[in-house]
């Protein structure tokens, strides 16, 4: 795969702003969505890339840790027209959403209508479904390379591990994550240097510095963008522990109000982070956790896409991201209980049983899924039900 600075299909940067721009609003449905407009508009509208080299930049992305859907916009973006064109597309992809999810952080964590309170009850409720729902959907292809590789048992130890975890022990999980990459890497016994090449571990040392309010923040958001492995919902423990349990940014209510909002705005789930900022520190923590949480994604982009066929290649990566990936889905499965015990009236275990037979029986996604329960919650809360304390 070459570097960013592309030499055959170039576009003006007018063009990289208006289309990416464009997915950036209407790429409701998370990465699958985001995934199926960006091949749509590079490969069989505009064919600035061929399907092999789409499918291998999203093969790539998808061994890094961070927002995949997010770090395949960027590369795209930069294979079409260079360094310039990767910030450009990368910030048009993500601004859209992120004004989007302020303005309803704005609504729903002020002092909004007893009607969206009652919206947020209801897709809060949800929320523990929809979190099921990405991490089964994320188990065949797994077990899938697990089987391949002959290490079912050490995957499935890893999936029992950070599901346990992420309803357990909350700000440690990142810990976990890590050391479920070096046990893979070890347990294979792999010749060279068995260090993987993640971030995660020096970053650890600044965990737990002080500086009020913005350096925690910081921190929280630094872990959503530098080690969601595994797809956006394993973000969810990594921010319930710091911005519910340890900070006390926001009541648990107010958390599974902040999901259900990453969800039904376009552009990738990392967004409820913004609404975490916002919680901590107005819309100023909004703007800085965004860039905090997206600066890695474009770090491993632009510094990294001319290594993408040796990262692929690396067995020592493959081992770490097989040990922490497993992890990483047990955690986003795991995730489900403390939002569970976030739910305080006996109405929203009703709708959550509903937003259950949607999301996991009939498949609705998860958009569908959010809307229908946060009418559910108007429509019972105007009938007389409680609004959550």
């Amino acid at each position: 795969m070459a570097d960013l600075p592309a030499t055959r299909h170039r576009a003006d940067l007018a063009t990289v702003l208006k289309e990416w721009g464009r997915i950036g609003c209407i790429g409701f449905g998370g990465p699958p969505a985001h995934i199926a407009l960006l091949r749509k508009l590079c490969v069989d509208d505009r064919k600035w890339l061929d399907a092999q080299e789409f499918e291998d930049a999203i093969a790539a992305c998808n061994l890094l840790p961070g927002p995949a859907s997010t770090q395949l916009a960027i590369f795209c973006a930069g294979r079409v027209r260079g360094r310039v064109g990767a910030l450009a597309g990368g910030a048009a992809f993500i601004l859209p959403g992120l004004i989007a999810i302020l303005a309803l952080a704005a609504l729903f964590l002020g002092d909004p209508p007893t009607w969206v309170k009652a919206a947020g009850a209801g897709a809060g409720a949800a929320v523990a479904a929809i979190a099921v729902q990405a991490g089964t959907s994320l188990i065949p292809a797994g077990l899938n390379r697990a089987r391949q590789q002959g290490s079912r048992l050490r995957w499935a130890t890893y999936l029992l591990l950070g599901a346990i975890a992420a309803a357990t022990i909350g700000p440690w999980l990142v810990l976990l994550l890590v050391a479920c990459g070096v046990s893979e890497v070890l347990g294979r016994r792999l010749p060279g240097r068995t260090r993987p090449p993640t971030p995660a571990v020096p970053l650890l040392a600044v965990a737990g510095l002080g500086g009020g309010v913005l350096l925690p923040l910081a921190w929280t958001a630094l872990k959503v963008g530098a080690l969601s492995y595994g797809g956006g919902f394993v973000i969810i423990p990594l921010m319930q522990a710091d911005a519910v349990g340890q900070h006390h940014w926001m009541s648990p209510a107010q958390f599974l109000n902040a999901v259900a909002l990453g969800q039904i705005t376009p552009g990738p789930v990392v967004h409820t982070v913004a609404v975490v900022g916002y919680a901590a520190a107005g819309i100023g923590g909004g703007l800085l956790a965004a860039a905090v949480a997206f600066s890695p994604s474009f770090a491993f982009i632009l510094l990294g896409a001319g290594h993408f066929d040796r990262l692929r290649g690396d067995q020592r990566v493959r081992a770490f991201l097989d040990g922490a990936g497993p992890a990483a889905i047990g955690a986003i499965l795991g995730s489900a209980v403390p939002l569970v015990r976030a739910l305080t009236e006996p109405w929203q275990y009703a709708v959550l049983a509903v937003a259950a037979v949607l999301a996991l029986g009939v498949r609705r996604g998860p958009v569908l899924t959010l809307l229908t329960a946060a009418a559910a919650g108007v429509v019972i809360v105007l009938a007389g039900g409680d609004l959550p304390h």
